[in-house]
């Protein structure tokens, strides 16, 4: 399954994102053309009890493949969520050791098992030998820069049984700040034969095209150039593929897409917290639009304060509306 999709044209993956990358989001994701989408992050342990907003962040059954992301730090609650997650129709379980989040890294978890190579190669083990399906990695270059040390996790982790690595290019302590080393990829890319995707600061299909040059992986994985734009892994997709870049949907489509985005998550999440939730999106919807900032903010503070979901996406089509007249 996954020689499929690294074998063909380069792969633009949907990254996993907390409070983002929901079932709403990847489903719209995939449909537009993401090569792969990923679930939201979730703790292996509250996988394992149960927790009901835990059970919900790994639906995704009709999308193929499958792909569950799990963090933890303790070999029996891995082995224990990577079984959950195989029973729940996974085709492919990722481990997080990259993400920066203080909350995650002060429980020892995400990017702070990079500071334990030898803790972080027991997790991928215990994993791969509770499960039938593909598992793969998702680091950074290290903790920090005097311990970037990504390559040797990348041959530890193909030592035991790993089927594909992704770096984002920058260390725990940078979190977000500075610009994405590519280059640094490269590093990973020398010192194993399986396949790369390198991630950080795509947002374009330009800067795609630039990242696989700069590190040498096999793909792309998108994640902040995807907020308010969930066509982005597919455009970028059909960039890498053919060499042309078919650009951003109409406004119409756009509006059709937000509008979709926001009932969609009103179905998944009922009413008032669906409202909530779809908040960040729409901004980010507006925000994508290149309607100026001044447009954006006061449309903004309209839409993201009414209680009525009906309004809202009323709201929506009437942005746009008006958006486009601008625009023609």
């Amino acid at each position: 399954m996954l020689e499929n999709i690294v074998n063909g044209a380069p792969p633009a993956v949907l990254a996993p994102m907390s409070g983002v990358s929901d079932l709403p989001f990847r489903r719209l994701a995939h449909r537009l053309g993401a090569t792969l989408v990923v679930s939201e992050m979730v703790a292996s342990e509250e996988l394992a009890k149960s927790r009901r907003d835990v059970l919900r962040r790994v639906e995704g059954r009709d999308l193929t493949p499958f792909v569950i992301q799990l963090a933890g730090r303790e070999e029996h609650w891995m082995a224990e969520g990577a079984r959950i997650a195989e029973a729940k129709g996974a085709n492919v379980i990722d481990i997080n050791m990259g993400c920066p989040a203080r909350e995650v890294t002060g429980k020892l978890s995400g990017s702070a098992l990079m500071r334990n190579l030898d803790h972080a190669q027991s997790l991928l083990r215990s994993v791969i030998n509770a499960v039938g399906v593909p598992v793969t990695l998702k680091m950074r270059l290290g903790w920090d820069d005097k311990n970037r040390n990504a390559a040797e996790l990348a041959r530890r982790a193909e030592a035991e049984g790993v089927k594909l690595i992704t770096v984002h290019g920058r260390t725990r302590c940078q979190f977000f700040t500075g610009a994405a080393d590519w280059t640094a990829v490269r590093s990973v890319v020398d010192a194993t034969s399986l396949p790369v995707l390198v991630n950080g600061d795509i947002l374009l299909p330009a800067h795609a095209r630039a990242a696989l040059e700069a590190s040498g992986a096999k793909g792309v994985m998108i994640g902040r150039g995807a907020y308010g734009a969930p066509w982005m892994p597919g455009r970028i997709a059909k960039y890498l593929a053919s060499g042309r870049d078919p650009g951003d949907p109409a406004l119409s489509e756009q509006c059709d897409i937000a509008v979709e985005h926001v009932e969609t998550m009103l179905g998944h999440y009922g009413k008032d917290l669906g409202l909530r939730n779809a908040r960040k999106h729409i901004g980010w919807y507006l925000a994508s639009s290149g309607a100026s900032d001044a447009i954006v903010k006061a449309w903004r503070g309209k839409l993201c304060v009414m209680l009525e979901p009906q309004r809202v996406i009323d709201g929506l089509k009437a942005f746009y509306s008006g958006t486009e007249s601008l625009a023609a």
